[in-house]
């Protein structure tokens, strides 16, 4: 890594993440508060609409049983698509950054022209990335701790269960980037790469929720990588999703791998 490099990045990214890691924090807090709170009024009415069963069993990937209870909610928080999006946006907007967007406007010679490698400067990126990572997540984990601060001590979600969360939706998070980097180490344009990339996450997500009602889509829902990320069932199992969350920072470890070896080999032309 380059110390050039990291503080450059730095100084062009820490806004990015600051205002995504506020959005989340937001967002979680205000699930954390609404949902408890308006639980009463909720659960009765809704649990006998067959319409809004089906949404809550595309949205968790699993059957939510007879009743909406904490588990049901505390997993809903971090699931939603609301949640989702701004994570993935986080990732795609910091991963195409190099070399697609300095590539786009034309000042990829420039940063190429300093004393490192590309290899250092992939790695320098990559720390950077993984870092702000992290702080958008804690961002959302302290926000989800703060807005059920304010409700019943029943109706939170435990601090263990919590963390198992936001360990398994980091690897999630890590299985996006990687495939951004490469995207991105393959595009010319960074609003293509971004366009590809959003339709790729997608995709993914609309084949997690096909799977739920078609068979055919059922037996592909190994190739969503939101298969591998199911806040339900940690609540229900109080487990930690290990193979989940292997195979998802092993899908990253590959992308991302992949994404280096053509950044260093690739012809990059600005002209």
């Amino acid at each position: 890594m380059n110390r050039g490099v990291l503080l450059k990045t730095l100084r062009e990214v820490w806004l990015a993440t600051l205002l995504f890691g506020l959005g989340l924090f937001v967002f979680e807090a205000l699930l954390a508060f609404v949902f408890p709170t308006f639980f009463d009024e909720m659960a009765g009415p809704l649990l006998n609409l067959p319409f809004f069963r089906n949404i809550l069993r595309a949205l968790l990937g699993a059957e939510i049983g007879d009743s909406l209870g904490p588990k049901v909610l505390g997993s809903l928080a971090w699931v939603h698509p609301i949640a989702l999006v701004i994570v993935a946006g986080h990732e795609i907007v910091f991963c195409t950054r190099v070399p697609a967007g300095e590539v786009d406007r034309g000042t990829m010679d420039v940063l190429l022209a300093l004393p490192v490698s590309r290899w250092e400067m992939y790695f320098s990126e990559t720390a950077l990335w993984l870092g702000t990572g992290v702080v958008v997540l804690l961002m959302g984990l302290a926000g989800c701790l703060l807005g059920g601060l304010i409700v019943a001590p029943e109706n939170r979600t435990e601090i263990s269960l919590l963390v198992i969360i936001v360990a398994n939706l980091f690897c999630l998070y890590l299985a996006v980037g990687g495939l951004a980097f490469l995207v991105s180490t393959l595009s010319e344009r960074r609003g293509r790469a971004i366009a590809v990339l959003f339709a790729l996450v997608l995709s993914s997500y609309f084949l997690n929720v096909l799977a739920q009602y078609w068979d055919f889509a059922e037996k592909m829902a190994f190739l969503s990588i939101l298969h591998y990320y199911k806040p339900f069932a940690i609540m229900q199992d109080s487990t930690w999703p290990v193979k989940d969350m292997l195979i998802l920072a092993g899908c990253g470890a590959v992308l991302w791998t992949a994404g280096g070896i053509v950044f260093a080999r690739r012809d990059i032309c600005t002209s």
